[in-house]
């Protein structure tokens, strides 16, 4: 199967991750099945699929009459069989969990037609564990999105040790056709690229703010104004080769031994998990907003992020 062959694409999980990767690809013209446990989630989910295509209108990345266009190529199903017929890409959103995706991998390849190409939306998960039931081994992969999924262009992509070359090709010129980065992933290996060096960032700010170096607010502000801003339009490897690597490995030298470096989460995390503090999904976390105050801060975010987007990415493309 050729790119130009994909027809039918079809989303399993229609949460966080899953609505907007749906949205990308009926934003690229492909009619979407959007799956889930049951109705209510996928009503939820149709809801903010129209609210975040109206915000790509409302920036000026497509036009009015591109919302409806879009909307009406997302089809809702709460029958993964139905999902499954006759798709030529199915992408596995579900939560975090090997056993469950596992299961669902094993699943679908049996409802799915021999062509089907299944990939995975795993950030930390080994995609030969994933789908190490299923028999369709050259025709599986990770196609690993960032949150929001449909504004943010890079997306990752790991194969596993079977997959053939034909598989990552295809997908590589499909999201290309998206307006999406692809970044491939040269080794099967736990938190692909992005969430390693994301990871490393993560605990160093919980550690800094576990210490009161800084404020929450301080140490979000500080990095969107220093590296955060840099990083938009330069990496952070010609970032250093401006900066002079000389200084850099200096730098290096008097840092690396007093940085962080646990193995564990900070108890201050744990404890906020423990109790229920999960951020958003709960109201509170490491800040404490009222929904319409979360609700705000998202519709800020995704504005500014499709600005940059527009700036940065859309506005190179044809």
């Amino acid at each position: 199967m050729q790119a130009d062959e994909v027809k039918k694409v079809s989303v399993i999980g229609a949460g966080i991750m899953g609505h907007g990767i749906a949205i990308s690809y009926a934003l690229g013209g492909y009619n979407v099945t959007l799956n889930d446990v049951n109705d209510e989630v996928l009503d939820k989910a149709l809801n903010r699929i129209r609210k975040a295509v109206e915000t790509f209108a409302e920036s000026a990345l497509i036009s009015g009459d591109m919302v409806d266009q879009t909307l009406s190529r997302i089809h809702a199903t709460s029958h993964l069989e139905t999902a499954a017929q006759e798709a030529d890409i199915i992408v596995e959103a579900v939560s975090e969990k090997l056993d469950l995706k596992r299961k669902l991998f094993a699943r679908l390849d049996l409802l799915c037609p021999e062509r089907t190409i299944l990939a995975s939306n795993t950030s930390s998960l080994l995609i030969g564990d994933i789908g190490a039931e299923v028999k369709r081994k050259d025709k599986i992969l990770i196609t690993h999105y960032f949150n929001p999924a449909h504004i943010v262009p890079v997306v990752e992509i790991a194969r596993g040790a079977e997959t053939s070359d034909e598989t990552v090709d295809l997908l590589h010129g499909l999201l290309k056709k998206l307006k999406k980065v692809p970044i491939r992933i040269n080794k099967e290996i736990p938190g692909l690229l992005i969430n390693r060096i994301q990871n490393a960032i993560r605990r160093e700010v919980w550690s800094l703010l576990e210490q009161g170096v800084a404020s929450a607010e301080d140490i979000d502000n500080a990095v969107k104004g220093t590296f955060g801003f840099r990083l938009a339009s330069i990496g952070p490897l010609l970032t250093y080769d401006l900066a002079g690597l000389d200084t850099a490995c200096q730098v290096s030298r008097n840092l690396f031994p007093v940085i962080c470096d646990s193995h564990e989460v900070p108890l201050f995390i744990k404890k906020k998990v423990e109790e229920g503090a999960l951020g958003r999904k709960s109201g509170k976390g490491i800040f404490d907003y009222s929904e319409e105050e979360w609700q705000e801060k998202v519709k800020q975010r995704d504005k500014e992020f499709l600005e940059r987007l527009k700036c940065l990415y859309w506005s190179k493309k044809d």
